[in-house]
């Protein structure tokens, strides 16, 4: 091992360590004091259940970041922004928070990053033949990203162990490459993505159905921040150290993303076309429909993770090709994939249908 490999292992072991130890004290101190989840029409579980295993993962992440990290190029203000969004999260799973209060603390999480570290992506990398952005589009276009990909994680975890495993998975694709090309400027986001694996795979020994304990906002909305960070550090990488995928990096970085970003822009279609809000909660993720399907939980899990994994050797495969290749291939297949959900949808609401006028 190199002088460099010893503390990111260290920092994993640690993360990984405070998390699975802190979890079962969170599961007893939330039934103690009565902190739990009761069951919906929307919600897949049907009894009560804490939802606050996200301060197990914010703890080993954060304590492992600042203990054995480099806090350099814009890694201190990330752990800002995820404070910011921890109490958020926090004050959301106790007693409720509305969509705009949410938002108003994601934008100031957002606002530390992009302003105090100058996080920002800066080119589209030729994307519909543009470059270099302006600073103000550079700067709003990130605001939009930091906050989608921060909401599209918020929003996958429906299910045991869903956001969990998507976050796993594109932590680990983020921190190898960090890790193998980023050099001075971007070597240190290893460090961020090995401190959130640790810090998930502890959470998740507890998360797997039927599950004791769920992630909550508290730690979606700090993993969906700090993934949407990774991607934006990633694409920069492309630009600036031409590793390890050059100009392509925007359309791997978006392939990487695949589930939470897929599932997000499918359900908000539905519902604006539907003529709802988007933020209006339904039964329509990618989740339940695998569920209709008669799949198990786990068996929905392990099919959206082996999807996920499956995307992103894709988009590193074919790389080469360019972004509008990529792009165009990743919006055929989310087509497809639309279309198969909608005509089962369909199958499925007219045997009910059948079902019910049979029975009357």
């Amino acid at each position: 091992m190199t002088h460099f490999d010893i503390p990111l292992v260290l920092s994993w072991m640690w993360a990984l360590l405070v998390s699975l130890f802190a979890v079962p004290s969170i599961i007893y101190i939330a039934h103690l004091k009565n902190m739990l989840d009761t069951p919906n029409g929307r919600t897949v579980h049907q009894s009560l259940t804490p939802r606050l295993g996200g301060v197990a993962v914010f703890a080993g992440f954060m304590s492992a970041l600042t203990i054995f990290g480099p806090l350099q190029n814009g890694a201190k203000e990330l752990l800002a922004g995820c404070i910011i969004l921890f109490f958020v999260g926090l004050k959301d799973d106790l007693v409720g928070m509305s969509v705009s209060k949410k938002f108003v603390g994601q934008l100031l999480a957002t606002g530390i990053v992009m302003i105090m570290a100058d996080v920002r992506i800066t080119s589209f990398q030729g994307i519909l033949g543009i470059w270099t952005l302006p600073v103000g589009v550079s700067f709003a276009f990130t605001l939009g990203v930091i906050v989608g990909i921060t909401n599209a994680i918020n929003l996958i975890d429906g299910l045991d162990g869903l956001a969990g495993t998507i976050v796993l998975i594109v932590c680990s694709t983020f921190g190898y490459y960090f890790f193998k090309y980023g050099g001075p400027a971007f070597s240190n986001y290893a460090y961020v993505a090995v401190c959130l694996i640790g810090g998930l795979m502890g959470f998740l020994r507890y998360n797997f159905h039927r599950a004791p304990i769920f992630m909550g906002d508290t730690g979606s909305l700090v993993c969906g921040f700090i993934v949407s960070v990774l991607a934006i550090q990633f694409i920069e990488m492309g630009a600036r150290v031409g590793e390890p995928f050059g100009s392509s990096s925007p359309s791997v970085a978006v392939g990487i993303l695949f589930v939470p970003l897929f599932d997000t822009l499918r359900v908000f279609s539905l519902r604006m076309l539907a003529g709802r809000s988007p933020f209006s909660p339904d039964k329509n993720h990618i989740h339940h429909r695998i569920l209709a399907m008669g799949f198990q939980q786990i068996s929905t899990v392990l099919l959206l993770g082996l999807l996920n994994i499956l995307v992103i050797l894709f988009v590193i495969r074919f790389a080469a090709l360019g972004n509008t290749v990529l792009i165009v291939a990743l919006a055929a297949f989310s087509a497809l994939l639309s279309i198969f959900f909608g005509v089962y949808q369909s199958r499925i609401s007219r045997r009910q249908l059948q079902a019910a006028e049979s029975s009357n």
